[in-house]
């Protein structure tokens, strides 16, 4: 959920040489502006980073279950505005797309990115519609979403249906990611999707159907993270009692946390705030990566308020190698939900900072 700090950094990566003398001035996120749907479901180019995450469980025909990640980002630029060149960076579009198969026991994993511009990279207003070349994700009049990805070892032809009303995070959307108010994004989920379609593998002609549940976030910010912050761990879980799950926390350098948050809205829709004192992610579990050295806490426990949760990886390696768009690499994992020793429901997991801390 917080990858949009990743994609600011990219932005301000790739165009070093560009004269800064008509750099723009971003929009800034405040507390007296409510997120608006579903006109806020497309894009904000006026601030610096925005992304559109969809993350899910997945049945086969035969039972066997897949987990998969699809995201979009958009990523304003410092380059002068007034230039009026198609071919002037003033927006970069990225995405990140994977597939996690335990019977292949690693993640499947594809990204892209390209400056926004002649219909092939895109990210428009007033609706959900961005893509990247032959990679897509409209969202359609009645609220649900299309998402078609051609990655290099497999296709994903997806369709996502809500079944229930969009989980505004934090106060109406504006969600604070530090303690300072500056440090905050406006930030909406829509949880428990449902999920039909066809995955097609590399080497394989035939398309599988599949049918499941996603969880589909929408974030946009200009601010940064703490001077502190190293990295985050998030979750969001669609909850088998059809309750919906978002907790995160920012750690410092020292591993220590620095903020965190957390939402649980019940089947009737009563909504609980977990302050950051309430949240704590406790790691049960350690995978090390044979890639990376990196050490990952893949099976964590989380506390919100008096109730803990256990989440335990679909399978231990989900770490996504990022250097080749947003210039990171972190875990990004199907995990199943537990409470009191019985499954409560399912999500994603995302780890970042181990490898070495974020630079923002």
């Amino acid at each position: 959920m917080l990858k949009i700090f990743r994609c600011w950094l990219l932005a301000c990566l790739a165009v070093p040489l560009l004269t800064l003398a008509a750099a723009p001035q971003f929009a800034q996120v405040t507390p007296d502006r409510a997120v608006t749907l579903p006109q806020d479901s497309g894009a904000h180019p006026d601030f610096r980073t925005e992304w559109w995450y969809a993350t899910g469980w997945l049945n086969t025909p035969d039972g066997k279950p897949l987990g998969f990640q699809i995201t979009f980002f958009r990523s304003a630029t410092e380059h002068d505005r007034a230039n009026p060149s198609a071919f002037a960076p003033t927006q970069l579009i990225i995405a990140h797309a994977a597939l996690s198969d335990p019977g292949l026991g690693k993640l499947l994993h594809d990204q892209k990115s390209a400056r926004a511009g002649f219909g092939l990279a895109y990210a428009k207003q007033g609706n959900t519609d961005v893509a990247l070349e032959n990679w897509r994700l409209v969202r359609d009049p009645d609220g649900s979403y299309q998402a078609s990805i051609a990655a290099a070892d497999f296709t994903l032809r997806l369709t996502l249906t809500p079944t229930q009303q969009p989980l505004l995070q934090g106060r109406d959307g504006y969600s604070r990611k530090g303690p300072q108010p500056a440090q905050a994004s406006y930030y909406y989920s829509e949880p428990q999707l449902q999920v039909s379609g066809k995955v097609t593998r590399s080497g394989r002609q035939d398309a599988q159907s599949v049918s499941g549940s996603a969880w589909l976030d929408h974030e946009w910010s200009t601010s940064v993270l703490d001077a502190d912050a190293a990295g985050w761990d998030w979750l969001g879980a669609n909850l088998d009692d059809g309750s919906a799950l978002m907790a995160f926390q920012i750690r410092k350098r020292s591993g220590a946390k620095l903020w965190a948050h957390a939402a649980l809205r019940d089947a009737k829709g009563n909504i609980t705030q977990f302050a950051p004192d309430q949240v704590t992610f406790t790691p049960q579990r350690s995978w090390r990566s044979p890639r990376t050295d990196a050490t990952y806490p893949v099976q964590s426990a989380l506390r919100t308020g008096a109730v803990e949760w256990l989440l335990t990886p679909l399978q231990d390696d989900q770490e996504l190698d990022s250097r080749q768009s947003t210039g990171s690499v972190y875990w990004e994992g199907a995990v199943t939900v537990s409470r009191d020793g019985k499954r409560a429901g399912r999500g994603y997991f995302e780890l970042t900072g181990y490898v070495k801390p974020l630079k923002f």
